[in-house]
C-alpha cells in the first residue's frame, strides 16, 4: 500500500485524506473518532478475570481491548501514554497490522510540564509575562513529543469567578482579557509551526465549565449571552485566533443541555461564530454521560446526538458510544456524511503533524531532552516570577541573612515535594524537585541554622481524590500524627529562633477536579499554630501554597509579610529563597479578586456601577464588601510612581483607534519589574458596562532611578461589547474613562469621547 495516494507525502494534505477517506469502512471512519484510556495495568498471571466484580473485570480487561481495537483499526487516539517504548509498541499495532496503517494520535496531560514541572497555570498567569508562559508549554511540548505524545489537554481557558472551583488552578483567573492572553501564549507554545517538537494545544472546556453553579465541580451552569460572549468566550476566540486545532467540549449542562450534545455551543457559536475549523474531543466519557444525564435514550442515541452536536471525537474509559455509530448509520439515524465529515478533521491533523512519515519516537533521544538543565531553570525563572508578595509592611522582606543566625521552617507544606509540584502532574521526578526548606539551606544553610518543624497536621479530604490512585508520590498526613504535640514543637522552635518562616496552605489533592471546597478556611490547626508562632513574638514571614485564595484575614492583620506562592513547581523552593532573600524582586499579580472570606464569593473587580454606587463597599452590614487584596494587586521591593498619562488624541470617531501612553518611573534604588495595567469603564450606552475592565497589560524591567513610557494601543474592538439589546456586538459613541497604574485599584485617570463622526477627532498629546 506504499504507493496509494495517501501514502504520498508530496501531495497536498486535502487530497491524501480523501483518498484514505474514500478506502476506509464505515467501522474504521467510527474507530477514528474513538480514543481510549492506555490504563497500563498490569496483570497477574493466571488471574482468573472471569471471577473479578464487573468494574474491576473491565480494568483488567481494559489492556487487550484497547490492543485489539488498534490492530483492528477502530481507534483513532489513544490517551494516558507516557514512555516512548509503549508509544512505539502500540503505534506498530496500528501502522504495522491494521489494515490501512493509519497512525494513533498519542494525547496526555501536558497541563504546566511533564517532567519538568512549571508553576500551576494560575501561577502561570499570576507571571502576567506573556513570553515566559509561552517558553514554558513550548518546554513541556519537547519533553512531551520527545516521549511520543503529540496532543496535550491544555490549556484550560475557563474563566473562573468562584475560587471554590477546583479548577481555577488550571486556568488563568477571573478575566477575559488576561485569560485571552495567556490562552493565546500557551497555544503558540505548544504548537508552534507543528514541527518535531511541537504537539497540538487543546483548549477546554467549551464552554462555561468554570460557572459551575455553586463552585461544585461537575454541576450544571446557567450563563447569560452576556456573559457568554462578552467573559466566557474571549479566551476561546484568543485561542482559535493562535491557531488551536482541537477544542474540547465540557461535561456539565449549559443553560439546561449538557454541554457535549450541545449543537449551539459547538456548531453554531464555536465554528460559525468564532471561526473554528479543528476537531472537537469530549471530555472524558461526557458523550457516554449523556445518557446518565437524562438528556439521551440510550449510547446510540448519545453518540449520534454528540456527533450531531459538533463532538468529532469521544473520549472514553470503557464502551465508547461511538462504537455505535457505524450501525445508527445502517439503522438511518445517522448520515454517513456526517462521519466523513468529523473523520476529515482527525484526519487532516495525523498529517498536519508528519505521522504518516514518522508515526515512531527516537526511544533514546527522549532520555536527554527530559534531564535538561535549561528547562529546570527556566521551571525556576517562572516560578520566581509568579511569585506574589501580598503584604511587607515596615520592610520585613528582603531577609538580611547578616542580622540572622537561626531561622524555623514551619509547616509541612515547607518540605513536601510532592505538595510543591501542585496537581495535573503524571511523569514528575519528586526527586529532583526542590521544596522551600531545601531552597532556603542551599541559599543560606551555609551562615544560618535552618530547622524545621512540620507543625500542624493538614486533615485529608474527606471524599479521597482518583488522581490519588494513580500517583505513588501522594503525601499525607499520618492517622497516628500527635497534632498537638507537633504544633507545640513547632511554636518552641519559632521561640527560639530569630525568624519564623511558616508556610501554610492546602495540599495539592485540595485543589484541581473534583477538589471543589465549601471553605476558603486554613485546614487543620494551621491558623491557631499561626497564631501561637505570632505570640512567641518571633519576627514571621507567612508563605502561603495554594491554588485559590484562602481566608487570610487574621494573618493580614497580624503578620508583617505575606507571599503567596501558588505550587511553584520542579524548582519551586529555589524560587521561593530567592525572592525572600532579595536575589529577586517579587512581581506577580494576582489573576484574581482575593475574598475575604467564602461568604463574598463570588466577588469581582469587573462588577456593574450600582444605582448606589458611594455604598459598594457596605454592602454587609456586618463587615466591608470589598475584597482583601484587588485583581491585578502584588508589591515590589522596589516603589514606581505612574505619571503623565495622556493620549494622541481626547476623541476618536466609532471604530478607529486611540493610544495611551504614561511614564513609570522606579524610585526605588532597587531594579525590579512591573506589571503595568489599563482599565476602561464606559460611561453610557447601548448597555451598562462594568466598573472597571482590563484592557491592556505589560510586564516591564525598571532600573532603579529610571524611567519607561509605556505605550497601549486601544483599538475598536477593545471598545466593543456584547449587549443583550441588539444580540450582537455594538461600539457606542460615549465617554470612556482610563485607568493606568499596578492593579485594578489604579488611580491615575484620563478619560476621551468616542464621536459618531471624524468631527470629534481633536489631537491630543503624546
Amino acid at each position: 500500500m506504499t504507493d496509494l495516494p495517501f501514502r504520498r507525502p508530496t501531495l497536498p494534505v486535502e487530497l491524501r485524506v480523501a483518498d484514505l477517506l474514500s478506502r476506509m469502512t464505515l467501522e474504521e471512519k467510527a474507530g477514528q473518532l474513538t480514543q481510549y484510556f492506555h490504563l497500563g495495568i498490569e496483570v497477574p498471571e493466571g488471574l482468573d478475570i472471569d471471577a473479578l466484580p464487573a468494574e474491576q473485570r473491565a480494568y483488567a480487561e481494559q489492556p487487550k481491548v484497547v490492543s485489539d481495537a488498534v490492530r483492528a483499526g477502530l481507534t483513532g487516539s489513544v490517551l494516558f501514554v507516557k514512555e516512548p517504548s509503549t508509544a512505539n509498541r502500540m503505534q506498530r499495532l496500528a501502522v504495522e497490522e491494521s489494515r490501512l496503517g493509519v497512525p494513533l494520535l498519542f494525547g496526555f496531560d501536558v497541563i504546566h510540564g511533564l517532567r519538568t514541572i512549571f508553576p500551576v497555570p494560575l501561577a502561570l498567569a499570576a507571571t502576567w509575562s506573556i513570553d515566559t508562559i509561552e517558553a514554558a508549554q513550548a518546554t513541556a511540548a519537547r519533553e512531551a513529543r520527545s516521549v511520543g505524545i503529540h496532543w496535550s489537554f491544555a490549556p484550560m481557558v475557563d474563566i473562573a469567578r468562584d475560587p471554590r472551583w477546583g479548577r481555577i488552578i488550571e486556568g488563568s483567573g477571573e478575566d477575559p482579557v488576561l485569560g485571552a492572553a495567556v490562552a493565546a501564549a500557551q497555544v503558540r507554545g505548544f504548537q508552534g509551526n507543528f514541527g518535531p517538537s511541537n504537539i497540538l494545544a487543546g483548549p477546554k472546556h467549551f464552554a462555561g465549565y468554570g460557572a459551575a453553579r455553586g463552585g461544585r465541580d461537575y454541576d450544571d451552569a446557567e450563563i447569560s449571552d452576556s456573559e457568554l460572549w462578552n467573559v466566557y468566550l474571549p479566551p476561546f476566540r484568543a485561542a482559535i485566533e493562535a491557531g488551536a486545532v482541537n477544542v474540547m467540549s465540557a461535561y456539565m449542562d449549559y443553560n439546561g443541555v449538557p454541554a457535549s450534545g450541545n449543537r449551539r455551543l459547538l456548531t453554531d457559536v464555536l465554528r460559525n461564530e468564532l471561526g473554528f475549523d479543528g476537531f472537537v474531543v469530549s471530555d472524558n466519557n461526557a458523550v457516554r454521560s449523556l445518557e446518565t444525564q437524562h438528556f439521551a435514550k440510550d449510547l446510540t442515541d448519545a453518540g449520534v446526538r454528540a456527533l450531531k452536536a459538533g463532538v468529532d471525537m469521544e473520549m472514553c474509559m470503557f464502551n465508547p458510544a461511538f462504537s455505535r455509530l457505524a450501525q445508527a448509520v445502517l439503522d438511518g439515524l445517522l448520515e454517513e456524511k456526517v462521519i466523513d465529515e468529523a473523520v476529515r478533521r482527525v484526519l487532516t491533523v495525523k498529517f498536519k503533524l508528519g505521522l504518516f512519515e514518522q508515526p515512531y519516537v527516537d526511544e533514546d533521544a527522549a532520555t536527554e531532552v527530559l534531564i535538561s538543565t535549561e528547562s529546570r531553570e527556566l521551571a525556576r525563572e517562572a516560578a520566581e516570577k509568579s511569585i506574589v508578595l501580598l503584604k511587607n509592611d515596615g520592610g520585613a522582606l528582603p531577609l538580611t541573612t547578616a542580622s540572622l543566625s537561626s531561622v524555623a521552617v514551619i509547616g509541612q507544606l515547607g518540605d513536601s515535594k510532592r505538595d510543591t509540584l501542585g496537581p495535573w502532574v503524571f511523569d514528575h521526578d519528586t526527586d529532583e524537585t526542590v521544596t522551600i526548606l531545601e531552597g532556603l539551606r542551599s541559599r543560606i544553610g551555609d551562615r544560618v541554622t535552618v530547622d524545621y518543624a512540620p507543625g500542624a497536621g493538614i486533615p485529608p479530604r474527606v471524599f479521597p481524590s482518583m488522581f490519588d490512585q494513580m500517583d505513588a508520590s501522594v503525601v499525607a498526613t499520618p492517622e497516628n500524627y500527635d497534632d498537638a504535640a507537633e504544633v507545640q514543637q513547632a511554636v518552641q522552635l519559632a521561640a527560639r529562633s530569630d525568624l519564623a518562616i511558616v508556610v501554610v496552605g492546602q495540599r495539592q489533592n485540595q485543589i484541581g477536579e473534583n477538589a471543589s471546597t465549601s471553605t476558603l478556611d486554613l485546614p487543620g490547626d494551621q491558623q491557631e499554630q499561626l497564631r501561637q508562632i505570632v505570640e512567641t513574638g518571633t519576627p514571621v514571614v507567612l508563605v502561603v501554597m495554594s491554588g485559590r485564595p484562602l481566608d487570610l484575614r487574621w494573618a493580614d492583620a497580624n503578620v508583617p509579610a505575606i507571599v503567596q506562592t501558588w505550587y511553584p513547581g520542579t524548582r519551586g523552593g529555589d524560587a521561593v529563597a530567592s525572592v525572600l532573600l532579595g536575589d529577586t524582586s517579587p512581581a506577580g499579580r494576582l489573576p484574581f479578586t482575593w475574598p475575604r472570606h467564602v461568604g463574598q464569593v463570588p466577588i469581582v473587580y469587573s462588577h456593574y456601577r450600582t444605582f448606589a454606587p458611594g455604598d459598594q463597599g457596605a454592602r454587609y452590614w456586618e463587615e466591608p464588601s470589598t475584597p482583601l487584596y484587588p485583581f491585578g494587586y502584588g508589591l515590589s521591593y522596589a516603589t514606581f510612581e505612574y505619571t503623565n498619562l495622556r493620549m494622541d488624541r481626547t476623541a476618536v470617531p466609532v471604530g478607529e483607534s486611540v493610544t495611551v501612553f504614561a511614564d513609570v518611573t522606579n524610585t526605588s534604588a532597587v531594579d525590579a519589574d512591573d506589571v503595568v495595567q489599563l482599565y476602561i469603564h464606559q460611561r453610557y450606552g447601548t448597555s451598562s458596562r462594568p466598573v472597571r475592565e482590563l484592557k491592556a497589560f505589560e510586564r516591564i524591567t525598571i532600573a532603579a532611578g529610571q524611567t519607561r513610557t509605556v505605550r497601549f494601543t486601544l483599538a475598536p474592538q477593545d471598545l466593543r461589547y456584547w449587549s443583550a439589546v441588539t444580540d450582537g456586538y455594538v461600539q457606542d459613541a460615549t465617554t470612556i474613562d482610563v485607568w493606568v497604574g499596578g492593579s485594578s485599584s489604579a488611580d491615575l485617570t484620563t478619560q476621551f469621547e468616542v464621536t459618531d463622526s471624524d468631527t470629534g477627532s481633536d489631537r491630543g498629546t503624546a
